[in-house]
């Protein structure tokens, strides 16, 4: 049998290429203050799977937040954790 180990069929390109698309991004953690002086953590450059990542962030931290415009609002001051 010949070893084609080197040789990339279609479908594995395109998973590497969205390997790459994700490590290459860059994600934007800050604070904004809102009214009545609240503070939100704003991240911002998660990507597709955000939802995903709120949900398992505001467990994690034991916040409330959401998903608006492909950005993540957690609620309170959360850049440390």
């Amino acid at each position: 049998m010949s070893d084609n180990s080197g040789i990339k069929l279609p479908g594995e390109i395109l998973d590497i290429e969205k390997v790459l698309e994700k490590a290459e991004e860059k994600i934007k953690i800050r604070v904004e203050r809102r009214r009545y002086g609240r503070m939100v953590t704003i991240i911002e450059g998660i990507g597709s799977d955000a939802r995903q990542v709120a949900s398992s962030l505001k467990s994690k931290l034991g916040c409330g937040g959401t998903v608006k415009e492909g950005r993540i609002e957690l609620q309170g001051d959360h850049r440390k954790e």
